[in-house]
């Protein structure tokens, strides 16, 4: 069964940069905790499809995925088609490519319908009061149907 992770960012961690009120293109506090995680889970040899909104913020975790961290490197491209199945770490907001079952790290705010093919789903939660109040919403849902569910303050 797929196992469900959320991720809390703690309010001194971004200050004024909230999950949604950047302009200036740089990299808040949520997009950063996602690098990371990607990171941490190429690195362990996991496969990795990043789920977002939109294009906008695929695009914008595409650049911060470059320069995120000087001293790392995560080989990865926007979901475009039938080459990227060949990549570790794939970033969409559409439904992942045949081949991604490992690892999902998702900033959509309803529970993704692709979430029961993968073994483990990262939910990243910003401090915001929506972002906590729809991460609660996705939590109840997953406890409702029985998915393991564990919580990491950062």
């Amino acid at each position: 069964m797929t196992q469900i992770d959320f991720y809390l960012i703690a309010s001194a961690s971004h200050g004024e940069n909230s999950a949604y009120g950047r302009t200036d293109g740089a990299g808040d506090a949520k997009d950063v905790t996602v690098c990371k995680l990607a990171n941490k889970a190429y690195r362990l040899g996991h496969r990795i499809y990043i789920l977002t909104a939109n294009e906008e913020e695929s695009r914008r975790l595409d650049r911060l995925l470059w320069t995120f961290n000087a001293g790392s490197f995560v080989p990865h491209a926007l979901h475009s088609g039938e080459m990227d199945a060949a990549l570790p770490v794939l970033i969409g907001h559409q439904e992942p490519p045949t081949g991604f079952e490992d690892v999902l790290i998702s900033l959509v705010t309803q529970v993704p319908d692709c979430v029961s093919r993968f073994r483990r789903v990262a939910e990243v939660v910003a401090d915001g009061d929506e972002d906590k109040q729809r991460a609660r919403e996705r939590f109840r849902f997953y406890r409702d149907r029985g998915y393991p569910l564990q919580t990491h303050n950062l």
